[in-house]
């Protein structure tokens, strides 16, 4: 039998993945461009703001390079940066996930806008300021594209994801998990919420197809395809196996896999019923570094597998230093795990 995903994981660079000076950093996605070096397309944020809910009104989405998977990656250039109130990702750029599709690169993202004045410095912000609740429920999926992981990037003028009123995803649509198949069709895993009045509903995770990454997107089910009184998850990335697919995910409570904001490990033959594996744990926060020392991170989240030859060969994650919780991270990056053949 095959060694499961957590028992493959070995000692993380301690000085790979990135970092920024003065940034929040966040979602990690990582391809190897036409130069033959790894590209990650990140998300950052000013730290002048909290980091939570910093990042729904001042996240941009930029890109950094190394020579190696494993890092340190190095700034390169802001790939999708604000562009104004009136476009629907013109506030906040967010979860990146970078695909090469034929001979394009696409690059999934959430967007977000408001029609207030920008947050400035030494102000207050936080989750009941009129910005955070408007970009919150303007949350939407889309994508940009480039025949070059330099760029340039069109951005297209709506998401590929709209809300569908009186349905799970009434709300919001978020986090994109894009699986490619062999003729180009997508499948694409997604967190939403229910519009619920003055408030929202609980994070639900749905599916959607379409014949390529133009769209148009189709959802696949009226209902979320994890259902939500039994898995409370988000983050998620699938991939495609010889059996259908594959999920990993993170885990809101442990309820899943015995550990808070920990990962679980899901397949499905269909893209749309899915099941634990019978060792439901991909990852845990408690990191063991390559100089030995082993650490509970605050966070580890946002996973992005990196495949090479069709095998997963390391594994990309945000993370926190601090006790635990977005409110008591002093610094975050995105680090990477290397990942045993199995």
């Amino acid at each position: 039998m095959a060694r499961s995903l957590a028992d493959r994981l070995l000692p993380a660079p301690r000085n790979g993945g990135f970092r920024m000076e003065g940034y929040w950093v966040w979602c990690g996605s990582v391809v190897q461009g036409e130069d033959g070096r790894f590209h990650m397309f990140a998300s950052r944020w000013p730290k002048r703001l909290p980091m939570h809910p910093g990042w729904l009104v001042a996240s941009e989405i930029v890109r950094a390079v190394s020579d190696t998977p494993e890092g340190p990656y190095e700034f390169q250039e802001v790939v999708l940066p604000a562009r104004g109130a009136e476009y629907w990702d013109g506030r906040s750029t967010h979860n990146p996930h970078i695909k090469k599709i034929g001979d394009s690169y696409v690059l999934y993202y959430m967007g977000s806008t408001h029609p207030f004045a920008d947050v400035q410095p030494g102000e207050d912000y936080g989750l009941e300021d009129p910005r955070c609740i408007a970009a919150r429920a303007n949350k939407r999926v889309g994508i940009a594209t480039s025949q070059s992981v330099f760029g340039p990037w069109e951005r297209k003028d709506a998401p590929i994801l709209p809300t569908r009123p009186g349905r799970f995803d009434s709300f919001l649509t978020s986090n994109p998990a894009p699986c490619v198949h062999e003729d180009g069709s997508i499948l694409l895993i997604y967190k939403a919420r229910r519009y619920e009045g003055h408030t929202h509903g609980q994070m639900t995770i749905g599916a959607a197809s379409a014949d390529s990454f133009q769209g148009p997107y189709r959802v696949l089910t009226d209902e979320p395809v994890f259902p939500p009184d039994r898995f409370h998850i988000e983050d998620p990335y699938v991939w495609k196996t010889e059996d259908g697919y594959e999920l990993i995910a993170k885990d809101m409570e442990g309820t899943l896999c015995g550990e808070k904001h920990s990962g679980i490990h899901a397949y499905s033959a269909d893209g749309k019923s899915w099941s634990l594996f019978e060792q439901p744990k991909a990852y845990s926060r408690r990191v063991t570094w390559d100089d030995g020392e082993v650490q509970l991170m605050g966070n580890l989240e946002r996973p992005f597998l990196l495949f090479q030859n069709g095998k997963p060969t390391h594994l990309f994650a945000a993370t926190a230093d601090g006790s635990g919780g977005f409110r008591n991270a002093s610094n975050t990056w995105n680090m990477v795990i290397p990942i045993a053949p199995e």
